[in-house]
């Protein structure tokens, strides 16, 4: 590019931005003494943090203890499981994200996150196959998200619509298998099932489950049926009005007293319930109000046309309705992502369980904000990508105002 045509893109560029600088900021006289306010504060409490994480942090004890904080305690000798584990995961995520192609900033973001993987592992005392690991990791959503338009011009729509969710549903079963084995595999109990991998699947499987439980309740609470509607409203308004902490000690505590002795629960399994069970009634809300704003026409023309209930529900009603309810699903989703860290509470090693017990390390005694903020980190970064998802299939739904 010739240096005049530089020159008089920077001269263009600057009016453009003391434009918006204008318009957005210094509007009026309120707005531009509340502009400068807020940047003080955020100059004030960003020079405190940037001193603390540069001189006064201990950064070692994310160091050492990187892998509690990702997999606990699990054997090492199997973490061959883990790895494999993310990589099928990573690669069936890549390749629906490049079925609904995602923008190419992704395929960017994957490559740096690729390199910074392969810069932290000899860091924590990685080895070169972990270093592959990586490498595959990111070479699969490398190219699972450029060949993404391909895999949805060549393959059958009707393949996609209806395989993916049973690819998802077998990944599901490949990764049970793999972490806790049978079938070839020695057996791994749940209870070194710790970290942000037992977070990441009580987060999952939770999410997978009470999505479609939320459904039947708010299709229930609609119900013609007066007992299947007085169910669902006892059953929504009961668990709406208890605490997740009180309904996680009963599934932990009281279910057990309730099943028959010869059927006995897993810790981890408990804790999915009780998230799923406490879930799905705030979807069950979420669900009906979408439900509520279908046009009772377009029900009223459906059956003129003689189409049955199930017909109507299911090509008419709950498409809209789910659509409509997008934001309000996810913002559920993403809640009952972050509600895992009362796990901990119960027994159960997450992500936070985890940072209490490096805590107690006495190495690492008073080391509360270093590992407070990383976790922060990974709890925001999730939330985050399940945030811009949601606004991806809202933008490809036609969705307004997303």
């Amino acid at each position: 590019m010739a240096p005049s045509n530089l020159q008089s893109r920077s001269t263009s560029l600057l009016p453009s931005v003391w434009g918006w600088l204008r318009r957005n900021l210094f509007s009026t006289w309120y707005n531009s003494l509340l502009t400068l306010i807020s940047v003080w504060v955020v100059y004030q409490g960003g020079r405190g943090l940037w001193v603390w994480m540069f001189t006064q942090a201990q950064w070692t004890v994310l160091q050492v203890n990187l892998r509690l904080f990702l997999i606990g305690r699990f054997p090492i000798e199997q973490i061959w499981r883990v790895w494999l584990v993310a990589v099928i995961v990573a690669a069936v995520a890549s390749f629906t994200a490049g079925i609904i192609q995602l923008n190419r900033r992704a395929v960017i973001g994957v490559g740096v996150i690729t390199v910074a993987g392969l810069g932290i592992v000899p860091l924590v005392g990685g080895q070169v196959p972990e270093i592959l690991w990586v490498l595959a990791m990111g070479g699969i959503v490398i190219m699972n998200l450029l060949l993404g338009p391909r895999y949805a011009t060549y393959l059958p729509k009707r393949l996609l619509s209806q395989g993916l969710p049973l690819l998802w549903l077998l990944t599901l079963f490949v990764v049970l298998w793999l972490l806790s084995g049978g079938w070839g595999l020695s057996s791994i109990e749940t209870n070194v099932w710790q970290g942000l991998l037992l977070t990441l699947l009580t987060a999952v499987i939770s999410i997978g489950l009470s999505f479609p439980l939320g459904v039947l309740l708010a299709l229930g609470r609609r119900s013609s049926l007066p007992v299947v509607r007085a169910l669902s409203i006892l059953y929504i308004e009961v668990v709406r009005g208890l605490p997740l902490i009180g309904i996680l000690f009963i599934a932990g505590v009281m279910l057990p007293l309730i099943l028959p002795s010869q059927i006995r629960m897993d810790d981890v399994l408990r804790a999915i319930c009780g998230l799923t069970l406490f879930s799905a009634a705030y979807l069950a809300e979420n669900v009906r109000g979408g439900l509520q704003s279908i046009p009772s026409g377009q029900i009223e023309a459906a059956q003129a046309l003689g189409l049955s209930p199930v017909l109507v529900l299911g090509l008419i009603v709950l498409p809209q309705a789910l659509r409509s309810v997008i934001p309000a699903i996810v913002g559920q989703f993403i809640g009952l992502f972050k509600d895992t860290s009362l796990l901990s509470l119960i027994g159960l090693v997450e992500l936070t369980g985890i940072s209490r017990s490096i805590l107690s390390q006495p190495r690492f005694i008073g080391r509360h904000g270093e590992v407070y903020l990383f976790i922060g980190l990974l709890y925001w970064l999730f939330c985050y990508l399940m945030s811009q998802a949601s606004r991806r299939l809202e933008r490809q739904l036609g969705v307004k105002g997303h």
